[in-house]
């Protein structure tokens, strides 16, 4: 055996250790065979079409069980190989497969470092697990308390979340700071980071990482940047050992016909290239949104962003968020959260929406 296969299969083994036992032995669902070229007799389907059945492979028709066509074109546009990635329903699936395959109910435990996204803390009280908070540290920008993580390191952390761009701070973590946490949890926990908002960050993706670090896993999405939301569908990429774990959990015919199809499509020729010129155009108006918001006299802080989005502090956020709906935008007020204390999130609109909404926060201050 050479030495580049045994070393594969070693971090394999050390990713493997860190499953559920019941999980690390669990056989995937016998789905029908899949082998569209013959006529389906065999998974108790309706064998007609409905009228404006709009699809190619027809909606009467389960879905391929595993999606690997949807599967290929993300791993295209991520530029990973497809078999260290795993579609789901969104980020949400991907935090809720990651944490029932890993953590143990009442046993287990995951990190999250508030404030970010609520789902993963969600999901570790669902499947049972315990929930340790290590804030940002607000007075660093945000940063990562680097040595109360390795304080709260133990054996029964299973995963720690990161989100960069953070949600709903929109700042990136310090990548020298995430090195350092990886080479530390290496072989004893995953290190999750969710990039859902990757794509307006100037900043490299950690999927170029993914090779130097095998407890790295990183969660993308298809719903800010492409358009998708509705569509909701996201990927999990990472070892290929913890990847193939994943599928087996993953329920059969998880991605619906439509939505495969759709997708593909949205990820080739001319969609793609509409999708990345408006990423680029959403990027300018941030910054411009962000200097009109700075000057409005409603708020009296507009934190640095590398996301879709900028988060603002008010002294009267009640009257921000008011003043917006009255002017028909709906802001996300985040200002009775213990670490968001005055804060609203305000998401990049067009350049016509951001214009109006600029008009109504700065009314009487001559500024926009």
């Amino acid at each position: 055996m050479n030495s580049s296969l045994a070393t594969a299969r070693s971090e394999a083994r050390g990713v493997l250790a860190l499953v559920r036992p019941a999980i690390r032995t669990l056989a995937a669902y016998a789905s029908a065979t899949w082998e569209p070229a013959l006529e389906r007799l065999h998974a108790n389907e309706n064998p007609w079409r409905l009228p404006d059945d709009p699809t190619q492979a027809g909606l009467n028709r389960y879905p391929e069980p595993q999606p690997n066509a949807l599967e290929t074109a993300l791993a295209q546009l991520y530029g990973v190989n497809a078999r260290q990635l795993l579609a789901g329903r969104g980020s949400d699936e991907g935090i809720d497969l990651l944490t029932r395959a890993l953590c143990e109910a009442g046993r287990d435990a995951v990190v999250v470092c508030p404030p970010t996204f609520a789902m993963y803390e969600m999901a570790a009280r669902i499947q049972g697990a315990r929930v340790i908070e290590v804030p940002l540290l607000r007075e660093g920008g945000f940063a990562l308390d680097e040595a109360a993580l390795r304080r709260v390191a133990s054996p029964a952390v299973k995963l720690v979340w990161l989100c960069s761009p953070n949600n709903p701070t929109g700042h990136c973590l310090d990548p020298r700071s995430v090195e350092t946490l990886l080479r530390q949890l290496a072989g004893r926990s995953l290190v999750v980071i969710d990039e859902a908002y990757a794509e307006f960050s100037a900043g490299p993706s950690w999927l170029t990482r993914l090779e130097e670090f095998q407890n790295l896993v990183v969660l993308r999405t298809l719903s800010k940047a492409y358009a998708l939301a509705g569509a909701r569908v996201g990927a999990v990429v990472g070892p290929e050992a913890l990847i193939e774990v994943l599928r087996r959990v993953r329920p059969p015919y998880a991605i619906p016909t439509a939505t495969s199809e759709t997708v593909i499509a949205a990820l080739n020729g001319e969609a793609l290239a509409v999708a990345r010129a408006r990423i680029a155009t959403l990027c300018v108006e941030r910054e411009r949104l962000r200097s009109g918001l700075a000057r409005s006299p409603l708020i009296s802080r507009v934190w640095p962003s590398q996301a879709n989005f900028l988060l603002v502090e008010s002294e009267t956020p009640a009257l921000v968020v008011s003043a917006a709906r009255a002017a028909g935008f709906l802001l996300r007020d985040l200002s009775a959260g213990t670490r968001t204390a005055g804060a609203i999130r305000i998401t990049v609109g067009t350049p016509e929406q951001n214009q109006r909404l600029l008009a109504v926060l700065n009314a009487g201050s001559g500024a926009q």
